[in-house]
């Protein structure tokens, strides 16, 4: 099967559109969301209402950070992204923030985990930024590949039998086979809101019959996107950082 996995979607409609075309056009066959559906971006209805319709259609989706924060005051955020996610509290129906707030933090399928920090302590939100951070996730679970997101930065690590570690930043369009001699923790960049320096839209292709992994980049109408976080009257930063993909 071929799965297209999505992570930090970040109410960017316009990013998020591009991108199911794109893995449809591909001929994905599953969907999975990894979380972060709303905050930074100005549609946050369309977003939650898009991830509902695919889940009713067999898609699978965890909850993120800032899906957590709709819900409730205890997450610690920036001051943008806080008066984001107020903004975004007076934006969702009751069935949508319902939705957000019953979304489980992890998923297993078969020999695949589905978070979207990291599997250590999925509620506490922790980054993977480098090989310690993945071994920690990676010793959590007994799953070949853990599927992950949140620090909006695409890389690949693994862990041989002997806990030896390896990382690398994927490039987009080449497959990756992953060798079933070691484990996996595949980090998605953002579809939203990418931070490596290319704003294009970011996420992965998987085909669980090949183990093969193709990171994707999809360019998209970057400034619609932040037109409508203008006028939407969010921090300008939100919008700003879009076309340099930081």
């Amino acid at each position: 099967m071929l799965l297209a996995l999505f992570s930090d979607i970040h109410a960017n409609r316009q990013a998020f559109s591009a991108c199911l075309d794109f893995a449809r056009a591909q001929g994905a066959e599953r969907i999975i969301c990894l979380g972060d559906y709303v905050g930074y971006g100005a549609d946050p209805e369309w977003a939650v209402e898009t991830v509902m319709n695919l889940v009713e259609r067999g898609a699978v989706a965890v909850r993120g950070n800032h899906d957590s924060a709709v819900g409730t005051t205890a997450e610690s955020m920036n001051a943008e992204a806080q008066a984001a996610i107020e903004w975004t509290r007076g934006r969702l129906s009751a069935a949508q923030r319902r939705f957000l707030a019953e979304l489980p933090l992890t998923r297993q399928e078969e020999d695949r985990l589905y978070v979207h920090s990291e599997a250590g302590n999925p509620q506490k939100w922790r980054y993977v930024q480098n090989t310690s951070d993945a071994a920690r996730s990676m010793l959590a679970t007994s799953a070949h590949v853990t599927f992950c997101g949140h620090i909006h930065q695409p890389a690949l690590y693994s862990m041989s039998s002997a806990a030896k570690m390896t990382s690398f930043v994927p490039t987009s369009g080449v497959p990756v086979q992953l060798l079933a001699g070691r484990n996996w923790l595949a980090v998605l960049g953002s579809v939203g809101q990418p931070r490596d320096g290319d704003p294009a839209a970011s996420f992965a292709m998987f085909n669980t019959k090949t183990a093969e992994i193709t990171y994707c980049r999809v360019a998209y109408d970057v400034e619609a996107a932040a037109k409508r976080i203008r006028e939407n009257g969010l921090p300008l930063w939100l919008a700003d950082r879009l076309s340099v993909g930081r």
